[in-house]
């Protein structure tokens, strides 16, 4: 069943502290692994542990999609955040952030 992409609006602004192949990349790689069964486990998609962001994360290099299927809409992943890891910190929208 494939899925469609929703952005939440926050993540504009995200993509805007990306560079433009980071948002390149990261935009195939939503098309990629998130078209198709985005609730699958896999090496770049994993569930997460409760936390504030989303339930989902997709990894593609050091650039991070936070994501969550919703029941009300259950064909469509809703992207709620994007962002890139440099070592252990998180940053989203140019501010780290802790998981």
């Amino acid at each position: 069943m494939a899925y469609k992409i929703e952005f939440a609006d926050c993540v504009k602004q995200h993509f805007k502290r990306l560079s433009t192949n980071q948002r390149s990349l990261m935009i195939d790689g939503i098309e990629k692994h998130l078209f198709n069964e985005p609730l699958k486990e896999t090496r770049n998609r994993k569930p997460l542990r409760p936390n504030p962001i989303a339930p989902w994360e997709l990894r593609i290099g050091n650039l991070r999609v936070f994501y969550d299927i919703t029941s009300d809409k259950p064909n469509i992943v809703k992207i709620l955040a994007v962002g890139y890891k440099k070592g252990n910190t998180l940053f989203i929208a140019g501010k780290a952030v802790k998981l």
